[in-house]
């Protein structure tokens, strides 16, 4: 009893006084009776802060993510290049329960992926079975005929896989959609970590957190893993398209996480169908490559040829055997959003088990039903190109002018098979700082796998959270923010 009073207490004090009760499903204070004692534990402490000194230490983040350079680009707006990820002081919190829950879904699921990949670019049996439209795979932008009967090693496409996760009204945890080609942001799940605990030690201090120090350790050793066969000590590298890339701070930041080299498609070369780099002592044979650039610029020959990112004959190198790539060529069909409905089809097919995550109802516009439902029930369904990140090119109906959706309707007749549908999802929140103070803001998470000999799954992951009052996007580009995700070790 005394424990509930305290939890009552805790949510009415400080800069909780204010904070209006969602009636969304809010993970720090829609948790009932039962509330874990971790979690009662941040909540009393983060009674007692105040507003004023919570604005003074995120002023301090912002100032220090500048200076370290922990910063994102934005092609679209041409006054502002680089910018800071909003850091919110306030961090979301897992319970151990929950998170055991999620990284048994995130590694069933990679999985299922990996093997999915295998087949298609193989026997191609779920294809034969009628599982998932062929068409829908075989045609699909991001199929790769160059990967067409190469036997990566180990079975392994997707070595490094985002999976993008949202809570619904009750708390549930759903899959939103995969990122299975060049997933980024784990940089920032690890540097809001170490803000955190030089911002915020009187909040951290003491508490059970899963740490994220090992995540460079636990990728190199999984690229090692998946090396060439008969290489001792494989000589990884990251490949990088260079300083304008968006996400060049995280490229840097991972390859001294690694301990290797970050290396441009100009410094290294295939010479009899082997990769070297180029160094000051000669060259130096490559044998894995964190790619960071999309297919279609990674090798002049094969795709692209006026791409001056790649590394000429890299692909035939590869398909030889004789250097891994990471991901895999190709595994964008797996990320695909139309391919996302199938999924739950997918780990019956090849894992005979059911999904632990659940997905969210998707209607693919490209089957005349699918179109049909869709444009019936335009203003009430969020829509998505199958192929856009970051938040681009969507109609969230219910926030739409009549000119939005008549607009969204024409582009839906003009090419369905570029859109599907989902229900708006009412998506969690959790308490967030704001300009107002401390208000409820939606939020979703990213947790990170690595997949070599097993898959491990980044305690936590990028929690990201829509700043604007009501919004339900979160992604960065479009004016998001992040928090430091705690996972609970009790």
């Amino acid at each position: 009893m005394k424990s509930n009073v305290l939890h009552s207490q805790a949510q009415e004090a400080g800069i909780f006084s204010a904070y209006h009760r969602p009636e969304f499903f809010c993970e720090l204070m829609n948790r009932g009776e039962d509330l874990p004692e971790a979690l009662r534990q941040v909540q009393e402490r983060l009674a007692h802060f105040d507003i004023k000194e919570l604005r003074h230490r995120t002023a301090n983040a912002e100032t220090q993510l500048y200076r370290l350079g922990i910063t994102f680009t934005v092609y679209s707006d041409r006054e502002a290049i680089d910018r800071v990820l909003p850091f919110d002081v306030i961090p979301r919190v897992l319970t151990a329960e929950e998170w055991a829950f999620i990284e048994r879904g995130v590694q069933q699921r990679v999985k299922a992926i990996n093997m999915f990949l295998w087949d298609i670019y193989h026997d191609r049996k779920i294809l034969q079975d009628g599982l998932i439209p062929a068409d829908l795979v075989l045609k699909n932008a991001n199929y790769c005929q160059a990967m067409v009967g190469v036997d990566v090693p180990g079975g392994v496409y997707v070595h490094i896989n985002g999976t993008d996760l949202i809570r619904d009204r009750s708390g549930r945890f759903l899959v939103l959609e995969d990122n299975a080609r060049t997933p980024s942001g784990v940089s920032y799940v690890i540097e809001n970590r170490h803000m955190m605990l030089r911002l915020m030690p009187d909040l951290a201090s003491g508490m059970p957190l899963r740490s994220v120090e090992d995540y460079g350790l636990r990728l190199h050793r999984a690229l090692c893993d998946v090396a060439p066969k008969g290489v001792e000590n494989p000589q990884v590298v990251l490949l990088s398209p260079g300083i304008y890339n968006s996400a060049y701070f995280e490229h840097v930041f991972l390859a001294r996480e690694m301990g290797v080299p970050l290396v441009e498609g100009r410094d290294l070369l295939v010479e009899n169908h082997h990769v070297y780099m180029r160094t000051v002592a000669g060259l130096r044979p490559v044998h894995s490559i964190y790619r960071r650039i999309d297919d279609a610029f990674l090798d002049p020959l094969a795709f692209n040829p006026e791409s001056l990112l790649g590394v000429p004959g890299l692909v035939e190198a590869y398909r030889r055997g004789n250097v891994t790539i990471a991901n895999a060529l190709g595994t964008g069909v797996a990320d695909d959003k139309a391919v996302y409905a199938y999924m739950p089809r997918i780990i019956r097919y090849y894992l005979d088990e059911e999904p632990i995550l659940g997905s969210v109802e998707t209607h693919i516009c490209a089957e005349p039903e699918g179109l049909a439902f869709t444009l019936a029930n335009l203003e009430k369904l969020v829509v998505k190109p199958v192929g856009e990140s970051g938040g681009y090119g969507l109609l969230i109906g219910p926030h739409a002018t009549e000119s939005e959706l008549e607009d969204f309707r024409q582009r839906l007749l003009d090419n369905p098979s570029n859109y599907i549908s989902q229900p708006v999802i009412d998506l969690s929140v959790a308490p967030t700082l704001c300009d107002a103070g401390v208000e409820a803001r939606h939020v979703d998470l990213r947790p990170f796998a690595l997949t070599g000999k097993s898959t491990w799954v980044l305690p936590g992951g990028l929690s990201r959270v829509a700043l604007r009052k009501g919004s339900l996007v979160v992604n960065s580009s479009q004016g998001g923010g992040s928090k430091d995700t705690w996972v609970m070790s009790v």
